[in-house]
């Protein structure tokens, strides 16, 4: 059974950086993508980012869209989403979790039916 850990949460200043990891117990390639969610207290669980099993394909959400990076090294078996200019609203629990992918009309998803979750991370940014 694959088995996924997070890695890298913390507290943070706001506009402060943290790097997060999900590092799987064997080879994620023959999965479709695996992706990062949060769930902030009170809210629903929301998809932040995929990346496509080769990292041919990456999708981001508005609120992080050019200050988080997804990327993946399939030679360590570990996806990384570094996060940069964090905000307060960015406090959560992050997951990672292995993802389906595939067209979707015009566009193309990688963060369907998300299995394999792991046990989570905190990131708080306050001051």
């Amino acid at each position: 059974q694959l088995q996924l850990v997070e890695s890298g949460g913390g507290l943070v200043q706001p506009g402060g950086s943290l790097r997060l990891s999900c590092a799987a117990s064997e080879s994620t390639v023959d999965y479709d993508a695996i992706g990062w969610f949060r769930q902030a207290p009170g809210k629903e669980l929301e998809g932040v980012s995929c990346i496509t099993s080769r990292g041919s394909y990456i999708n981001y959400a508005s609120s992080v869209k050019g200050r988080f990076t997804i990327s993946r090294d399939n030679a360590k078996n570990t996806v990384y989403l570094q996060m940069n200019s964090l905000k307060p609203e960015d406090t959560a629990v992050y997951y990672c979790a292995t993802t389906a992918s595939g067209p979707y009309g015009s566009n193309y998803y990688c963060d369907g039916r998300p299995s394999n979750w792991g046990q989570g991370t905190q990131v708080t940014v306050s001051s």
